[in-house]
């Protein structure tokens, strides 16, 4: 893979991961700048020439619009100085929750989001675990969809946990969850159940009720998700296992938003440990129970794939 034919630039969103990329891929971190008026209005361009290349742009579209507005300036910065092709890897793909028209007068967000990368002028975009599978289809440009449980599955195989079972936090989750387990089962050649969490959540971000369906009495439990955001759902998950009778529980999900006092409500807890991604840029002092694991090396064998024009899914097996 000759490293001219390619560049790799980051939004504030994307910096520390960006680099982890690069010194995967041995290649050089470019120069994008953006400018911001006194009013909040901010441009983007590119330091160096872009001319004829494959521009990779690192950018989390996580929540405030910002984030996404970023993007979508340096993918226009970059069509506008004649790149070859724009590429915009998405470790976290904000607004996925709103995949559907789950009642009358709704906006679907993740539609939106894919209808203005294109318009912008993607090529291609790669992110990783999509709230919804489906959301790929939402796009007319190649999705290249990473899953975050090949770096999170090493991790808790390598705790050699003796009486392992895998929680979904919900039903709707169980098929993920399902998929984790089968990951752990052929990591620890060993049989890995599965228990589903029956869940009440009257509105956004709150949760009145959880049920495990399963037996958790004397278990390791590993609570397995894609996204943890107030993280409500988790700890109240915790709580109710540890009444249970579980032995030791922890959670582990791809995307860490970690908003408002989730990193307080963690630390008081029940759970020994939140294990995620650096999908999105936190600071592991925020709670002592975090432990992080990197994206960067799927992500540079997906990069290296697409530049050799080799299978993506091969390295990237679900």
């Amino acid at each position: 893979m000759e490293n001219n034919r390619f560049k790799i630039f980051a939004g504030s969103k994307g910096q520390d991961l960006a680099k982890r990329i690069c010194e995967e891929l041995g290649c050089q971190f470019g120069n994008v700048r953006v400018d911001r008026f006194s009013d909040g209005e901010f441009c983007a361009y590119f330091e160096e020439s872009v001319r004829g290349q494959s521009v990779y742009l690192v950018q989390s579209t996580c929540p405030s619009s910002d984030n996404l507005m970023e993007l979508l300036l340096m993918i226009d910065a970059a069509k506008r100085a004649s790149a070859s092709k724009v590429i915009a890897v998405i470790p976290y793909f904000g607004w996925a929750r709103q995949d559907r028209k789950d009642k009358p007068r709704v906006s679907i967000g993740a539609k939106l989001v894919a209808n203005m990368l294109q318009t912008a002028g993607a090529d291609r975009v790669i992110t990783v675990d999509l709230h919804a599978d489906q959301i790929q289809g939402f796009f007319d440009i190649p999705v290249d969809h990473i899953y975050g449980s090949n770096v999170l599955a090493p991790y808790i195989a390598g705790l050699n946990l003796k009486k392992l079972i895998v929680a979904s936090p919900d039903v709707g989750g169980s098929k993920r969850a399902s998929n984790f387990a089968k990951k752990l089962h052929i990591l620890t050649d060993r049989e890995v159940p599965m228990v589903i969490c029956y869940k009440n959540r009257p509105d956004f971000n709150k949760v009145s009720e959880i049920r495990v369906l399963g037996d958790i009495y004397g278990k390791d439990v590993v609570i397995f998700d894609d996204i943890a955001d107030t993280a409500g759902t988790l700890c109240k998950a915790a709580e109710v296992m540890k009444e249970g009778g579980a032995k030791s529980i922890r959670a582990v999900v791809t995307h860490g938003v970690l908003s408002g006092n989730a990193c307080q409500r963690i630390e008081e807890s029940a759970l020994e440990e939140l294990i995620c991604t650096d999908s999105l840029p936190i600071d592991p002092a925020c709670c002592s129970k975090l432990h992080i694991e990197s994206l960067a090396l799927s992500i540079a064998q997906t990069i290296r794939a697409i530049q050799n024009h080799t299978s993506v899914s091969e390295t990237n097996i679900r």
